[in-house]
């Protein structure tokens, strides 16, 4: 046909008060393919999942092939033509790579739960289509992680899509993965599929897609070819921040001596995928080191693998001495701590309550000294300081937990993603704080950070994490000069 085989046009979806998705458009023509993308949280698998018939949109259109099909059920789009990979493998585990294929070629029918004859080879066929053809009678659990990936792929194309969604294709491939990967989905283009391919990395796509459109807290914010969305100003802003700025002491890296934390070598697999590969870094007594990187690249990982919340191969050495066969909590209270994304605070518990918590071990002046000292340092809890955790703002809860962490007296304070969905005057306080911390105490700070106009300007030197490997590393002034235009 010589239309788009997919037409969205004015997608909204509401979660409660939250809308996830407002006002999303687009077409796709066959052998097209659009790049959907955006930080973790923009709405775009919502989007995906709206397509599908999973959610069901509170307004808008989608057409396949000229067809409304927006509101109906998922099984009623896959015949009408839609496919869909998901991020996520679920195959079943007791079948066959060929049986879980021709379970995808049975007829949609209670009354024929039989194969016909040619469901056998045609699933072989697609089997070595997508590179399964020498894996055809093992078990999926005995697959590596890549070719769980292509059985989702195969199971996806079964049904001879018009339209093919795929959801963060490369997500826990190697660089070789990837490609491979790439190139099974640049076939639907020869095949005349209309692809929509959605992930959070711009560089993950700019090889393969035809388009891009770039989204953000569920609106559309720019959409055209891959170097104009990278080259946007307002994208450039949401995965970047803004202006760079630098404050880097180089002193403190060039002074003699073992560093406080040696990470070397350090790899982490979730099940087949892989999470980290080979990371090495240090990071010096009162330095402030940032991990920067897109949300999926490692950075949570690496933190938990410091402090022992999962098995790792390689190196972490603190102080000179190994961490393996240490417990998460003996890591802490020998003075590494870490304030996770997920803030996990107790939220029942007043803001004083779990500032305690955190200053349990210290003596009654101690922790007294050390409380009053975070109250000055973040003015809003005093006020705060009766009122349940959960009832905080987000940008509240941040400071609580950073300041509980704290409470713990840390040599090494690990913070992850202290920004993450934090309006600006927000923003401006917790810099304000890690700037204050980084001129009056010797406390060293290990940052994990997607937004750099954050991170850069509280550090001494900046890792680049990007699928799993470290790939870049030098102080902060280098960084907005050779890896800032190409962080995207």
């Amino acid at each position: 046909m010589s239309g788009p085989l997919l037409e969205v046009a004015g997608l909204h979806k509401r979660f409660g008060g939250l809308v996830a998705v407002k006002d999303i458009g687009f077409r796709i023509a066959p052998g097209e393919i659009l790049g959907l993308i955006g930080p973790n949280g923009s709405g775009k698998s919502t989007v995906m999942k709206l397509i599908m018939g999973i959610e069901k949109p509170n307004a808008g259109s989608v057409r396949i092939g000229g067809q409304e099909v927006a509101g109906w059920q998922t099984h009623r789009i896959a015949r009408a033509g839609v496919g869909i990979v998901f991020q996520h493998s679920r195959p079943l585990h007791r079948q066959t790579v060929l049986e879980n294929i021709k379970l995808a070629l049975l007829p949609d029918s209670l009354l024929r739960l039989a194969a016909a004859p040619h469901v056998a080879a045609r699933a072989r066929e697609i089997a070595e289509q997508v590179g399964l053809g020498h894996v055809l009678h093992r078990h999926p659990p005995t697959l590596p992680f890549a070719d769980l990936r292509r059985m989702e792929l195969a199971k996806a194309i079964a049904r001879d899509p018009k339209v093919v969604l795929v959801d963060e294709p490369f997500a826990g491939l190697t660089a070789a993965e990837v490609r491979a990967f790439s190139d099974l989905i640049a076939q639907f283009r020869a095949q005349g599929r209309a692809v929509l391919l959605v992930d959070h990395n711009v560089k993950g796509v700019v090889a393969l897609v035809d388009r891009v459109l770039a989204m953000y807290l569920g609106e559309p914010v720019a959409e055209g070819s891959a170097a104009d969305v990278m080259a946007n100003e307002t994208v450039r802003r949401v995965y970047l921040g803004g202006r760079i700025e630098t404050h880097a002491r180089p002193e403190l890296d060039a002074r003699p001596g073992a560093p406080l934390l040696d990470v070397q070598g350090v790899s982490v697999q979730y099940g087949k995928a892989q999470a980290l590969q080979d990371v090495a870094l240090h990071v010096r007594e009162r330095e402030f080191v940032s991990v920067v990187g897109l949300n999926g690249a490692g950075k949570t990982t690496l933190f938990n693998a410091i402090c022992g919340l999962v098995p790792y191969g390689g190196t972490i050495a603190w102080q000179g001495a190994g961490l393996r066969g240490r417990s998460p909590a003996m890591i802490a209270r020998g003075g590494i701590v870490q304030c996770p994304e997920s803030r996990e605070l107790f939220g029942t518990m007043s803001v004083r309550e779990n500032l305690e918590l955190g200053g349990q071990h210290l003596p009654p002046a101690e922790r007294q000294r050390q409380l009053d000292w975070l109250f000055a340092l973040f003015p809003i809890l005093p006020a705060r300081a009766r009122q349940a955790a959960r009832t905080l703002s987000g940008g509240e809860q941040q400071m609580l937990a950073i300041a509980r962490a704290l409470m713990m007296k840390p040599r090494l304070l690990i913070l992850d993603e202290p920004t993450l969905g934090l309006a600006p005057v927000i923003l401006e306080q917790l810099s304000k704080a890690l700037a204050e911390l980084r001129r009056t105490t010797p406390i060293t700070v290990l940052l994990g950070e997607q937004n750099v106009t954050f991170a850069l300007p509280h550090a001494d030197r900046v890792y680049v994490l990007e699928h799993a490997r470290i790939v870049w590393e030098g102080d902060p002034a280098r960084f907005a000069t050779e890896a800032g235009a190409g962080y995207l």
